[in-house]
């Protein structure tokens, strides 16, 4: 496989992402897309009210054009290339939906759940459809054994389950400045390094496009934060990685690759069940993120220590999927 195209593929991505941010960031201040703070945050958030939002528009616009022109290039556009764009961009557009709605009536409520929930589950069914039809395995492998587990037609609830679930945790983890570009980075390099150990030079393009393209978008994300991805990049990213796993055939390997996403949205399902079962609250606040706000932490504190985490998660992830 080429080295060259994984290298440009991020190279790329990070010098659209880098140029177009400062372009478009005062646009986005020009159209008054800011960002609204839910109230029930912490109140030390309440001063990045107004700060541009729809952000992940310069992401995915620099992944996209990064995959397609080095995919091209180096002659490997392929339906894996068409499935990775189509879930990332289709999750993006619903995520843009959502925070198009939000700035308009300039409130922290965009889409109903039920209208998000709908619109990713179609996606992954489309997904499903054009991946059973070009003959991809449904077969699960679990890490450590030799266990291999062939869904079959049960794939489909898989996929589902996967896709809406990954996009809806990149969608929670995204409270902090820089916490999900930086998590994300490391979830896409893992997965770049796994695709390129399959020789799936696709996959490891569009893989290294996402870091590039992050990393650029980082610039200006992290703390403070002159720009925020909103959901149109959070819902994106989570659909993509949960896409790359399902192509790689590392599905469950994505649990701890993805282990802060896994985490963040586990806490919210502790705290909503304590409080529904029993009146009580098991952190101060969900996602976990802002526990540790509460409990002290500078938001700059928090990110570093879950980007570490999920740089452990992934080093112990690619060793997995490599020698494993």
């Amino acid at each position: 496989m080429s080295l060259w195209a994984v290298l440009w593929a991020a190279i790329v991505g990070f010098g659209i992402s880098a140029a177009a941010a400062p372009v478009f960031i005062p646009y986005l201040r020009r159209l008054k897309f800011g960002q609204s703070i839910r109230e029930e945050g912490p109140e030390s958030h309440q001063k990045k009210s107004g700060t541009p939002t729809m952000g992940g528009l310069i992401i995915l616009s620099a992944l996209t054009i990064a995959t397609v022109a080095v995919s091209a290039i180096f002659g490997v556009l392929s339906v894996t290339t068409f499935l990775l764009l189509m879930v990332t961009i289709t999750f993006g557009i619903l995520g843009f939906l959502d925070d198009f709605i939000k700035v308009a009536k300039k409130r922290n409520l965009g889409l109903t759940s039920k209208q998000k929930l709908l619109g990713q589950i179609v996606i992954a069914i489309i997904f499903y459809i054009v991946f059973s039809a070009n003959d991809f395995s449904s077969i699960i492998a679990i890490p450590f054994t030799s266990i291999e587990l062939n869904l079959g037609i049960l794939y489909v609830a898989f996929v589902i389950f996967w896709l809406v679930g990954f996009s809806n945790a990149v969608n929670l983890t995204d409270g902090l400045d820089g916490l999900v570009s930086g998590t994300a980075v490391i979830a896409f390099g893992a997965f770049a390094l796994i695709a390129w150990q399959q020789e799936q030079l696709a996959l490891a393009i569009f893989c290294m496009a996402a870091v590039g393209a992050l990393l650029g978008f980082l610039l200006f994300n992290a703390h403070p934060a002159k720009v925020f991805m909103g959901d149109t990049g959070s819902l994106a990213l989570g659909g993509a990685i949960g896409t790359v796993s399902l192509l790689a055939k590392q599905e469950i390997l994505l649990l701890l690759i993805g282990i802060v996403f896994v985490l963040e949205t586990l806490s919210v399902m502790i705290q909503v069940t304590s409080f529904k079962t029993t009146g009580k609250r098991v952190f101060k606040m969900s996602p976990l993120h802002h526990h540790f706000e509460l409990t002290g932490w500078s938001e700059w504190k928090v990110v570093t220590v879950f980007w570490t985490v999920g740089l452990a998660a992934g080093v112990m992830g690619v060793l997995i999927g490599v020698y494993g």
